[in-house]
């Protein structure tokens, strides 16, 4: 009573919004259902999405509504939309403690992510918890997902669960676990090999469901490894003895039938285990009988464990009572009306003939029934079995109705299929050689280009080598055969491309061997069949060299050539053409037609096309050549693997091979990164170097260009890696009013001794340097019977079948510098006066401040080591290095031929101990200075050294030193 009201409170609730569904989606399944377009289906389809975007992004959604939202998702993607917004959603619902809403997601985590999904890392943890929870639908549901989700590489992961999961009480449970270790073992064979006994045990199953899943992973292991379960065989054995007993529930039937499909896998194991093994096979004939004996075949289910039954009997050591049995089944299945039947029979048919050929004369009739059906698909399975029973006695009329059927159809692929089948026949059971040759041109007429060239050249083959026997006299005549009616054939208006390469071949090897046409004729039709097909390369290559092989022939023959026009304007034409194939074939054709007999008898000799080519690999026939040449003091060559001291290029070849084989997952911890920076200063470069540009900030500043003072043990590639000072902001001097962002313009640089220097008439923004990067699936009539004495009359005779590159970025050696500004002459007096009352500091060359008598707070040099690398512990002492002789650039605009050799010793002097005294005691000086004033001393010994260099005519004005001296 209680059931009959649940089950009314149920039908109420469908009535009204459906078994815990709302109406409103009871509505969309309807309209989707009522839909008369795809469009409009589409349409229905985007509206929903959009509403279940907004929706599941609420907050404090009810569970009951959540689960909704993700069925009513489900159905989206069924209908081929996309709804991976709602992923996460479905992932967060496994997470949940409601049994309900669980299973709910993890439905539709597996309906909606697979096994690569990046989501699955979220699943993995949830999966283990719920492999371990005391309710067996909890983890049910889990191991549904570890089937369809668990990946190759997260198998290690759940592996212990599932194994322990195959001793849990519940028999549900137990099956699944087997069905997930099945599904690891399809994924990583290895990952459970050691897991391989667990199947053995639970094929002793005390529950036949999980026995029935447990034959599935012994099948794949049986047909991967027969010999190690042989001894499996009695328990097989006894296992379907018992099911074909009916001894197992009455809940494992299937329209009467015993546990159907236990019985198909276990026949399917049999089959394998009883192949070629007598005694195995003993085992099995009572139980297979029985199963013939017992299985109803007025149903489809018992049809099919028949079937497989006869399967079983012709793949088992052969037992004649089986195999009578067997032939009365396929009896019926052919005598049936159903196609399906007749198609079961017809492949059943096929595999007895290969152990009792006789069976197939006892279903003759029916066979030709099956050859005129209209199925197409039962038709096909009818010449599969003619082609299977094909002897010299029947191969005429089982090939011409195959040629016959390959004709009125258009499927591609199988006229391909049929082709190599004619073929193959007419090659083992050809009556007659003109028959041969008919067949094949029938072929290749009717194919076309579908024939595979393989078929093409064992064709030729085939004619070159004639059938294999001493007699000489037929294979001539196969020969001229096969050019008689090759002619006839070019007179055909279209022939397909491998056909005419297949012509060309046999014209040009055998198209005067009998002597019954002239070489003048065979190399008309030759040169016919290039003019006709010029657009085809590859015919006319087999052309240009079929009329080679005729001339040589001649030649060789002591016949005189007499080349015809056609042949002529063919060959001059194809000596200019753009195809290098035929130009090269040309040039040989002009060149063999200009040797002798005896030359072109060596390298072109007749009927020679099968024979074996000897090559010597030593090359002893330059023995000789060696021999005088060492004699005359050539040096002997020395194997590669005797060679010390040379680059073996092979090494970089397989370093460059075993790099781009190597990719793949790799667990080593990575490196830890070194520190490569470009624009450091590497120490044996320290003075001839330039810092590294810092952008300046927001307040105007001036910065000052720098030059750079080549130190003695400088190289060319000193000037390559370089660090620039440009656009850092000056620390000291007093600040100028000039706009912070100036018009910059190309700079022009002049090199005077190793010295590079900025013109002065260009300037260029301080603070804009370049930057590099480095960058992708009935009636038995008399035609019938006189059809069936033709394919299965006759005696049966027993016959055979026969590396990387990598792009090295440079360091830029540009430099953007900011050129000094003329100054006016009133500027120059103000310099004077303000210098008067201050000697000048030589490392400040800008416009000199009024320096205030409190000493500056911040030492200047340890700002300047703020602005660099923190990590460079040489750059605050190279900035005053490289401030230090900045009086060069009083000599910007001094042209590039006026120092000498001389002067630039002197530099080299000045950037060597000067730089280093600074470099040492830069700190302290300026130190004392600060509290003293500038030391008018070390300002006059400076100012010496420029003195020493001399002033050329382009120097600025020598009174200025006079000025700044006071």
């Amino acid at each position: 009573m209680e059931q009959l009201k649940t089950i009314g409170r149920e039908l109420a609730m469908g009535s009204q919004g459906g078994f815990y569904q709302s109406k409103e989606f009871l509505d969309l399944v309807k309209s989707i259902g009522e839909a008369r377009s795809k469009a409009e289906e589409d349409r229905i389809v985007l509206g929903e999405i959009e509403t279940l975007k907004r929706r599941v992004s609420e907050p404090d959604i009810p569970k009951r509504k959540m689960k909704e939202y993700i069925l009513r998702l489900v159905y989206v993607e069924m209908l081929g939309h996309d709804a991976s917004f709602g992923y996460i959603h479905a992932v967060k619902m496994t997470h949940d403690d409601s049994l309900l809403v669980k299973r709910t997601g993890y439905l539709a985590v597996t309906l909606f992510l697979n096994e690569d999904h990046d989501l699955i890392i979220l699943i993995v943890n949830t999966i283990q918890k719920d492999l371990k929870s005391d309710n067996y639908l909890v983890v049910c549901a889990a191991l549904n997902a570890v089937c369809k989700l668990i990946n190759e590489e997260t198998i290690p992961a759940v592996l212990p669960q599932v194994v322990d999961l195959l001793a849990h009480p519940k028999e549900a449970v137990r099956k699944k676990a087997i069905m997930a270790l099945h599904r690891f073992y399809q994924k990583s064979p290895s990952s459970v090999s050691h897991l391989v006994s667990n199947f053995r045990k639970r094929l002793c199953d005390n529950d036949p469901g999980v026995m029935g899943a447990t034959l599935c992973p012994l099948f794949e292991l049986v047909s991967t490894d027969v010999n190690s379960y042989k001894d499996l065989v009695i328990s097989f054995v006894s296992i379907l003895k018992q099911v074909a007993e009916r001894r197992l529930p009455k809940a494992y039937d299937y329209h009467q039938m015993p546990a159907p499909f236990i019985q198909i896998k276990l026949l399917k194991i049999l089959a394998l285990l009883g192949s070629g093994d007598k005694q195995a096979s003993e085992n099995m004939y009572t139980v297979v009988g029985d199963i013939f004996r017992k299985c109803d075949s007025s149903s489809n289910i018992g049809n099919a464990v028949l079937y497989e039954c006869i399967c079983c009997v012709s793949s088992i050591y052969p037992n004649p009572k089986l195999l009578e049995s067997a032939a009365d089944a396929i009896s019926r299945f052919l005598k049936s009306d159903s196609h399906n039947l007749k198609y079961m029979g017809i492949d059943a048919l096929g595999r007895l003939i290969k152990i009792s050929p006789e069976i197939a004369e006892q279903h003759q009739l029916a066979v030709i029934d099956c050859l005129e059906d209209p199925d197409d698909t039962l038709k096909r399975k009818t010449f599969e079995l003619l082609y299977k029973m094909t002897k010299s006695t029947n191969v005429e009329v089982i090939v011409d109705r195959m040629i016959d059927y390959m004709i009125s159809i258009n499927d591609n692929h199988y006229k391909t299929e049929i082709a190599s089948r004619c073929v193959e026949l007419a090659e083992q059971f050809a009556p007659s050689n003109q028959w041969f040759i008919q067949i094949m041109n029938k072929v290749f007429e009717h194919a076309g280009d579908l024939v595979n060239i393989k078929v093409a050249h064992n064709l030729m083959r085939l004619i070159a080598e004639g059938f294999g026997e001493d007699d000489d006299s037929a294979d001539s005549q196969l020969r001229s055969s096969a050019v008689d009616s090759y002619l006839h054939i070019l007179g055909e208006p279209k022939i397909p491309s491998v056909f005419l390469q297949l012509i060309c071949w046999v014209l040009g090897e055998y198209g005067t061997a009998d002597g019954k046409y002239s070489a003048s004729y065979i190399t008309g039709k030759l040169s016919d069949v290039a003019e006709a097909y010029s657009n085809d390369e590859t015919v006319k290559a087999y052309a240009v060299t079929a009329l080679m092989k005729i001339y040589a022939f001649e030649i060789a023959a002591g016949r005189k050539v007499d080349m015809l026009p056609e042949c002529q304007s063919l060959m001059e034409q194809f000596l200019a053409s753009h195809s290098t194939d035929l130009q090269q074939r040309a040039y040989e054709l002009q060149a063999v037609i200009g040797l002798d007999a005896h030359a072109v008898e060596s390298i072109m000799p007749s009927d020679a096309s099968c024979e074996d080519i000897e090559v010597d690999k030593a090359l002893s026939f330059l023995n000789g050549y060696i021999q005088d040449s060492i004699e005359k003091g050539a040096q002997p060559y020395i194997p590669e693997s005797e060679r010390s001291g040379m680059l073996n290029i092979s090494n970089f070849r397989n370093q460059d091979h075993h790099g781009a084989s190597s990719h793949g997952l790799k667990f080593e911890a990575y490196e830890l990164p070194k520190q490569t920076v470009q624009s450091r200063i590497p120490p044996a470069t320290l003075a001839s170097t330039e810092f590294v540009p810092v952008p300046e900030p927001m307040s105007v500043r001036e910065s000052y260009p720098t030059t750079i003072v080549p130190s003695a043990s400088s190289d060319a590639e000193s000037t390559e890696l370089k660090l620039r000072l440009d656009g850092v902001q000056k620390k000291w001097g007093r600040q100028t009013h000039s706009p912070a962002t100036s018009t910059s313009s190309s700079t022009s640089k002049k090199t005077v001794n190793g010295i590079k220097q900025v013109d002065g008439s260009n300037t260029s923004n301080s603070s804009t340097w370049e930057t590099y990067d480095s960058r992708k699936h009935v009636e038995i009539n008399s035609e019938k019977q006189k059809l069936a004495a033709s394919l299965f009359g006759g005696s049966s005779k027993t016959e055979k079948k026969p590396a990387t590159g990598h792009k090295i970025s440079k360091p830029s050696s540009h430099m953007v510098e900011k050129s000094h500004v003329r100054k006016s002459s009133m500027e120059i007096a103000s310099e004077k006066k303000a210098l008067v009352h201050q000697p000048p500091d030589l490392l400040d060359f800008g416009e000199p401040t009024v320096q205030s008598s409190d000493p500056p707070s911040v030492d200047p040099f340890k700002e300047l080591e703020g602005l660099l690398e923190p990590t460079t512990q040489l750059g605050s002492t190279a900035a005053a290095a490289t401030n230090s002789p900045d009086i060069m650039g009083l000599f910007t605009e001094t042209p590039g031929g006026t120092h000498n050799k001389d002067d630039s010793d002197i530099l080299s002097s000045l950037s060597k101990q000067p730089v280093t005294n600074m470099v040492g005691g830069a700190t302290s000086t300026q130190v004392a200075q600060s509290s003293k004033g500038p030391n008018r001393k070390d300002s006059l010994e400076k100012d010496s050294l420029v003195r020493q260099m001399g002033v050329t005519p382009s120097s600025p004005n020598p009174n200025l030193f006079k000025d700044l001296l006071g």
